[in-house]
């Protein structure tokens, strides 16, 4: 994808264009606003948390090692800026997204909606290393490797502690009544 280009635009950084940082921030800001949005669950908070991920890139281009991802480097920044937000405010609130409706049936917009609504609460009564595993798997549709590289844990412990998420999940949603496909 994007990852020599990525690589040379640091590099570019450290030598003081700025130009290049921001075509780092253009290629990556919504990829990393969704990620934070899905683990806080709140659009005010995900454009700050978003905003500070960028600048403690910013701060710490020297610290990327090029024979990594760029975005699997930028993703744990920002995953873990997300999780120390979340751990200060200790607290959740409900989904605040609005769905557009695919179809025309308005019966099947809602249950789509319900669904996804319960969906969203049970992952935020989830732990934050669950709800991060669940959101970069079925959310931002990254790989086991590339988990296991913004992790940094071992492909067979994001396997297991992703079949356990899923576990906790379908139990959160038994208990609200939404049968899942175990």
């Amino acid at each position: 994808m994007f990852e020599n280009d990525d690589a040379r635009l640091v590099q570019k950084c450290l030598k003081g264009r700025i130009q290049a940082f921001e075509t780092l921030v253009l290629r990556h800001q919504k990829t990393i606003f969704n990620l934070v949005y899905r683990m806080c669950n709140d659009y005010d908070d995900a454009q700050d948390i978003t905003q500070s991920v960028f600048i403690k890139v910013y701060e710490n281009l020297k610290s990327y090692k090029s024979r990594y991802k760029f975005y699997s480097w930028i993703y744990r920044i920002a995953i873990n800026d997300t999780i120390n937000h979340l751990m200060k405010k200790k607290h959740s609130t409900g989904l605040k997204e609005t769905f557009k409706a695919i179809n025309s049936d308005p019966s099947e917009t809602y249950n789509q909606r319900e669904i996804s609504t319960h969906v969203q609460r049970a992952l935020m009564m989830l732990n934050s290393d669950y709800r991060t595993l669940l959101v970069l798997k079925h959310f931002q549709d990254c790989s086991y490797q590339e988990m296991s590289q913004i992790l940094g844990i071992a492909e067979k412990t994001v396997k297991s502690r992703l079949y356990m998420a899923r576990q906790q999940l379908a139990k959160i949603l038994h208990k609200q009544g939404i049968k899942t496909n175990d």
